[in-house]
């Protein structure tokens, strides 16, 4: 199976965002071949929900699963301690008052 690189993913999921008119931005640029990204939702009421993509062994898939949720400097403290293990990290932030990411889409596990 080919990989996307990180720099090309992260392009393809702004771009199909737009589409839906979900305001998105890159708060942190991570290595644009192979570093990992996380997705952080924010309804604009003070939560949030972190998101990363983990690979499940026993379906032998890619899928996204939810890091943390809750107040949002929760989730943020959780973003820098992320980034503090791994600096070639991307955090994508997503901020829609539905709640939507559009992760559980097809095409973007």
């Amino acid at each position: 199976m080919v990989r996307l690189t990180a720099d090309f993913w992260v392009a393809a999921y702004l771009a199909r965002l737009r589409v839906f008119d979900i305001p998105a931005f890159i708060v942190a640029r991570g290595d644009g071949t192979a570093g990992a990204v996380l997705v952080k939702q924010s309804p604009l009421d003070g939560t949030a929900s972190l998101h990363q993509r983990s690979f499940d062994p026993m379906r032998g898939t890619r899928e996204w699963m939810v890091l943390t949720q809750g107040p949002e400097a929760e989730v943020d403290a959780a973003i820098t301690r992320q980034r503090g293990f791994d600096p070639d990290l991307w955090v994508i932030e997503v901020e829609d008052r539905q709640g939507r990411h559009l992760l559980d889409e097809d095409g973007l596990e």
